[in-house]
């Protein structure tokens, strides 16, 4: 009895610890590179109203700041598969959570935010994703020739999606406990 409650109480510890990743752009990149990067990952479905003008993550109002940003949008859109997050090498997986003053970066796919009227909208035109702007050829001025994730699919709609690592410690635990109290 008392080795079942102290199971429990080890279950309960553990599926109460978060193990939240984020994506941002690496330093050391360009600012036109960055730029293609934004582009990219706005295109394919990152939510990037928050970094338009009247946004809560304009400021600050860097192409680095944008970009990850959007590169974040885009991994937690994609589940937090690690593909998601390299951008042909630009951006990189972080565990510390990169949110600055007003700007809070999701830290997983549920996480919305609100439209910003009158900004550039994602549409598809022949099969590619593009941002369209009311006066300029990308968000931020820049063109969308962007770089993709890494030139692998990560569209995981039907495919396996790697378990959190905080799941698989969990079933350890529960196995191995299972094993100590059945022998």
């Amino acid at each position: 009895m008392a080795a079942g409650l102290v199971f429990m109480v080890l279950l309960l510890a553990m599926a109460g610890h978060s193990s939240a990743t984020w994506c941002i752009c690496r330093d050391g990149q360009s600012d036109a590179t960055l730029q293609k990067t934004l582009d990219y990952a706005c295109g394919a479905g990152a939510d990037c109203n928050p970094t338009h003008q009247s946004g809560p993550c304009y400021n600050p109002n860097t192409v680095r700041a944008h970009c990850s940003y959007a590169v974040n949008s885009y991994f937690q859109k994609n589940r937090q598969v690690a593909t998601a997050c390299d951008f042909s090498g630009t951006a990189i997986v972080v565990t510390a959570d990169p949110s600055v003053g007003g700007c809070a970066y999701p830290a997983t796919a549920s996480t919305t935010t609100t439209p910003v009227s009158g900004m550039p909208t994602t549409t598809v035109n022949g099969g590619s994703p593009l941002v369209t702007t009311p006066s300029s050829g990308g968000v931020l001025g820049g063109s969308n020739n962007g770089l993709g994730p890494s030139g692998i699919n990560t569209d995981i709609s039907h495919a396996w999606a790697p378990l959190p690592m905080n799941i698989i410690v969990i079933f350890s635990v529960v196995v191995a406990f299972s094993a100590l109290v059945l022998w």
